[in-house]
């Protein structure tokens, strides 16, 4: 297995998936779930919507994942995981963010993903600290039963970068 890091917008990565870091709606939303939202065109909103809800207006809890093809990315699937809000880390947001790398495998695997990108879930607009958010995701795929033949993580700034890549040393 290779891993990677990159610094690029995640819609661009010529791999078999991309990882959306999703609200629990995934009717699409702002930063990454908003990017690829448009760069993937009507028909990803279309597929969310026929996915099932397991209460109202959730479709995707925290920590778990759900994925659909990739309409116009160059990516054959989105796997879309939600992380969780960091409320101080004591309700459970570590566990929840390992979760959603878990889950994101475990779908890859059960398609058949060679190549995977992730962005750094949790750690935009709900307020992860990037290095801890960074070190939960580099730990995850490393203690992960099964990987991809290769991982990248695509990094949105020069901070994130380096936090991945400090740690991939």
């Amino acid at each position: 297995m290779r891993i990677e890091v990159t610094q690029a917008d995640i819609t661009t990565l010529a791999v078999d998936a991309i990882v959306n870091s999703a609200n629990e709606s995934l009717l699409g939303g702002g930063g990454v779930d908003g990017a690829i939202h448009r760069a993937a065109g009507p028909r990803l909103l279309a597929a969310c919507r026929l996915l099932p809800e397991t209460r109202p207006g959730v479709r995707c809890p925290t920590g778990e994942a759900r994925i659909t093809s990739g309409f116009d990315l160059p990516a054959r699937f989105v796997i879309h995981t939600v992380g969780p809000v960091w409320r101080g880390g004591s309700h459970r947001e570590p566990d929840l963010l390992a979760a959603c790398y878990e889950n994101c495998l475990n779908l890859a695997r059960e398609q058949g993903v060679d190549s995977i990108a992730f962005p750094a879930i949790s750690a935009g607009v709900y307020g992860y600290p990037l290095d801890e958010a960074a070190r939960i995701a580099v730990d995850g795929i490393r203690r992960a039963s099964w990987r991809p033949e290769r991982v990248v993580f695509c990094t949105f700034g020069a901070s994130a970068t380096a936090a991945y890549e400090g740690l991939l040393r």
